[in-house]
């Protein structure tokens, strides 16, 4: 972070924005200020989580501690106070789609104004999303002017008919609520939700990467979660159940050890590479942590390679359900805490037979080594996502109807 992060030499830092990721393993809360430079992290906090389980609150209480811890941590680095914070939300709950809006330029020169871009973008949002979802997002992957397709801002173009294509994500009120209700109790208000993937993206994807067709697994402790963007938006996203805690479980009992020892294994022994494998041997504490049991290389990369296989497998098939058919891929990109596990990039590549590289977050200075690794993705990226999913397209700050409507719904509860 620089010696500024010690309390040395600080600078004078504009305007800030936080972003809070509860996660199922840990809870991470993040501060950036705008500089002449742009957005720089300046504050970063980490607490355990113990009451999430697969992106979903299961203890209201445990949530909030590990909210206020982080908090405070961030706070101190940084030297400011949080206020509010954009979070970050996953699970199974959430679901996307692709929608299509129309409408007709208004206006006697049939110019193209930024509120018939909202209109259009609202048109697309007319979907039946049932009464227990709400709208998180509506992310228009582009405009078309009269039928001339692939514009990526209308505005001033001439034209009678406007249309956007809209990739669309929901969740489930009740989910929503518990989280921002948590939020609440930590003493903090919510700037806006955001689908987390889409964060790890904004923090590790190039644009170039965005444009060309690019796969992202964000494979965290409860869930993966995945997006997929080509043409420069996203096309396709969405959560599968299954993370890093189940390796760790998967080896736990493959190895007949505790939690605890698996997750050090998983950290320091396990690999997918098969060089050297057979002559390779470690020792782990038994279950009952009086007594240890060799174990070869070869063994724990057979449980590790099946878990993986799996995540894969599933990121693949909720892939090929969701992808448009003219979309062609040219990269996989890992992200989250799982992404640590060594030869998983060549795994990947083999598996989904294009390149892959672990994505860490590099699209915003002052980041210090130590925050430079996949498990900040997500949270890194609601700093940078959040301000500018919190509104119509472009520059326009209007907040997602949806969201008021679920403010105003916490309103009652809290009040």
């Amino acid at each position: 972070m620089g010696p500024w992060a010690h309390g040395l030499n600080r600078p004078s830092w504009g305007a800030t924005v936080a972003g809070l990721d509860i996660g199922t393993t840990k809870t991470c809360a993040v501060v950036a200020a705008s500089s002449p430079g742009g957005l720089e992290i300046i504050g970063i906090g980490e607490a355990p989580s113990t009451g999430l389980r697969k992106g979903i609150i299961t203890d209201l209480e445990e949530t909030v501690r590990s909210i206020e811890a982080a908090t405070e941590r961030a706070e101190r680095m940084a030297g400011v106070n949080i206020s509010h914070v954009y979070v970050g939300v996953t699970g199974e709950h959430v679901q996307s789609t692709n929608n299509r809006g129309v409408v007709a330029v208004r206006g006697e020169e049939r110019e193209v104004v930024r509120g018939d871009v909202n209109r259009v973008i609202d048109a697309s949002k007319l979907i039946n999303v049932g009464a227990e979802r709400q709208i998180i997002h509506a992310l228009p992957r582009h405009f078309t002017v009269d039928g001339h397709d692939g514009v990526t801002d209308p505005v001033g173009m001439s034209g009678g008919r406007l249309e956007v294509d809209t990739h669309i994500v929901t969740g489930g009120n009740s989910f929503i609520t518990n989280v921002l209700k948590c939020v609440h109790r930590a003493g903090l208000e919510p700037a806006g939700i955001v689908f987390e993937p889409l964060a790890s993206s904004a923090a590790t994807l190039l644009a170039e990467e965005q444009h060309v067709g690019v796969i992202l697994l964000d494979i965290g402790g409860g869930t993966t979660d995945v997006a997929v963007y080509a043409a420069g938006g996203a096309v396709a996203t969405g959560t599968i159940p299954v993370g890093g805690n189940t390796l760790t479980n998967d080896i736990a009992l493959g190895l007949k050890t505790t939690f605890a020892e698996a997750e050090k294994v998983k950290r320091t022994v396990a690999t997918l590479a098969r060089e050297g494998e057979r002559e390779a041997c470690f020792t782990v504490t038994t279950l009952d942590g009086r007594t240890t049991n060799a174990v070869t290389a070869a063994a724990l990369r057979t449980i590790v390679e099946a878990r993986l296989l799996e995540i894969f497998r599933l990121a693949r098939a909720q892939v090929a359900d969701r992808l448009p058919r003219d979309v062609i891929l040219a990269e996989v990109v890992l992200t989250g805490g799982g992404a640590r596990l060594r030869g998983i990039e060549a795994a990947a590549a083999d598996f989904f037979a294009m390149p892959a590289r672990i994505g860490v977050p590099a699209t915003i200075g002052g980041l210090s080594d130590a925050a430079k690794q996949p498990e900040f993705s997500t949270a890194v990226g609601l700093v940078l996502f959040g301000p500018k999913s919190n509104g119509t397209f472009g520059n326009g700050r209007k907040k997602h109807a949806a969201f008021h409507q679920l403010g105003t719904w916490l309103g009652d509860l809290w009040n």
